[in-house]
């Protein structure tokens, strides 16, 4: 399973690059600033025509089409991952597939088709990039800490939109970056570039292979309070064992 999807994630990837800076249709969804664009559309048909071709009897659940099927497993597919950046010509944006069998992740695949950049996690077997292992970073406190965080898209009406939060921990860490990709934030997790990154809302496409990358990384994820986290939930703090504390900590003390 795992060789199949990444090389039907590298064909999407392919066709990312190719819509890239090109013209697009970009359509809203929710809000006038939840994108969709035709790359979207046509990376999921890709992601998703694949899957039920060598797995008919697994089901789907992808950003665009919604849940398809009813299975022990379950995939999870957000064709691309950072949609504003890509349709304003902004170099962050990833696919990211994660596989839940029976409730739990089991295999997880994110690729960046820009810089050619591909994570993955298998459970058990720890998280590579590009073939080579990764882990989390070594940082003990928030004070030497590289962070990330995002924000809603429907923040201007909901009371519950992270600047509270931001504002708590902002002043603790030595940066904070908002990249736009929630994959790709965790990605970096894994793979030791960012210390800590937490948000809210999220949808379980856009986290789900992340976390599992995280996790087999050395790294721990839960709710923001702390809880155990679950691919269906929305909210989620990542990082190291220490600066993940640290967050949780100055969240819920928040």
């Amino acid at each position: 399973m795992l060789n199949f999807i990444i090389d039907t994630v590298y064909q999407a990837g392919n066709l990312l690059k190719q819509y890239y800076n090109s013209e697009l249709t970009i359509q809203t969804k929710s809000t006038d600033r939840d994108l969709v664009t035709q790359a979207d559309l046509d990376s999921e048909k890709i992601l998703v025509s694949a899957i039920e071709k060598q797995f008919p009897t697994h089901a789907i659940l992808a950003e665009e089409g919604g849940q398809m099927g009813n299975a022990d497993y379950l995939w999870l597919i957000d064709p691309l991952d950072g949609t504003t950046n890509f349709a304003h010509g902004h170099p962050m944006f990833c696919i990211s597939v994660g596989l839940v069998y029976r409730g739990e992740t089991c295999l997880a695949v994110i690729l960046d088709p820009l810089r050619n950049e591909l994570f993955v996690a298998e459970k058990d077997k720890g998280a590579r990039l590009n073939e080579k292992p990764i882990m989390v970073s070594q940082t003990k406190s928030l004070n030497t800490a590289v962070v990330a965080t995002g924000f809603p898209y429907d923040r201007a009406t909901n009371p519950h939109n992270n600047l509270k939060e931001f504002g708590t921990i902002m002043p603790l860490v030595q940066g904070i970056r908002r990249g736009g990709s929630a994959a790709l934030d965790l990605a970096y997790v894994a793979s030791g570039r960012l210390d800590g990154y937490w948000e809210f809302h999220l949808k379980p496409w856009d986290v789900a292979a992340g976390v599992l990358i995280v996790r087999e990384a050395g790294g721990c994820v839960t709710y923001p309070d702390g809880s155990p986290w679950q691919w269906n939930r929305d909210s989620l703090v990542a990082g190291n064992v220490d600066i993940h504390q640290q967050i949780v900590t100055h969240i819920i003390d928040n």
